[in-house]
């Protein structure tokens, strides 16, 4: 597909999938929590698209973490069928749609971050923009691990599908490794290819 008619198709698919994942979900408050992040993220990149736009490898990723979190939102991240299935196939103890989507909280961001950093700073080519990655992916995850603590401080019981912890004491600590395992595998993975994209979106800028 064309880099011009992927990120308009990418942004109908995810758009489409909002609209559809809002009819009756499993709870509302957890439903908008979740997708929050697509809307935002979604307006964000329209409105800035013509002075900023990203990479193809980024807008797929993209996409993908938005119907991860759509899907979540829509069923709560325990029961999600995909989740249900995951759970009954390979004897797991609990539904890991969770764990899923916290993985992708640090594999996407990576190269979310990286674009960034390579784009609008000193970093392109440097030996700390990988390290640097990593340290904002983790950041982020504590950080939204903070606000599923805020949520239960307001919201008691209610918050519990928001969580989506299913009485491991240790959820917390898990997702934010699985960010980190995350963001570790997406430099490993994806960086050359990155590179490439981003080298014929825009010049690199000069050495200092």
């Amino acid at each position: 597909m064309p880099r011009r008619v992927t990120p308009p198709v990418l942004a109908a698919v995810v758009a489409l999938a909002l609209l559809v994942s809002g009819v009756a979900p499993h709870d509302r408050l957890t439903w908008l929590l979740e997708t929050i992040w697509v809307m935002v993220g979604l307006a964000l990149a329209l409105t800035t698209w013509k002075r900023f736009p990203l990479t193809t490898l980024l807008c797929v990723l993209l996409a993908v973490h938005a119907l991860v979190l759509i899907v979540g939102g829509h069923y709560t991240y325990a029961r999600t069928p995909v989740g249900e299935w995951l759970r009954d196939a390979f004897a797991l103890s609990r539904n890991p749609y969770d764990r899923i989507g916290h993985l992708a909280q640090g594999f996407v961001p990576a190269i979310l971050v990286r674009e960034l950093l390579t784009r609008t700073s000193p970093l392109r080519g440097s030996r700390w923009l990988a390290p640097l990655t990593v340290c904002a992916c983790l950041a982020f995850s504590a950080f939204f691990e903070m606000i599923e603590w805020w949520s239960a401080v307001i919201g008691g019981a209610a918050a519990d599908d928001f969580l989506g912890s299913q009485g491991d004491i240790w959820d917390a600590q898990w997702d934010m490794l699985l960010a980190l395992v995350g963001a570790i595998a997406a430099l490993l993975l994806l960086s050359r290819w990155h590179d490439r994209q981003l080298a014929r979106l825009a010049p690199a800028p000069p050495t200092r």
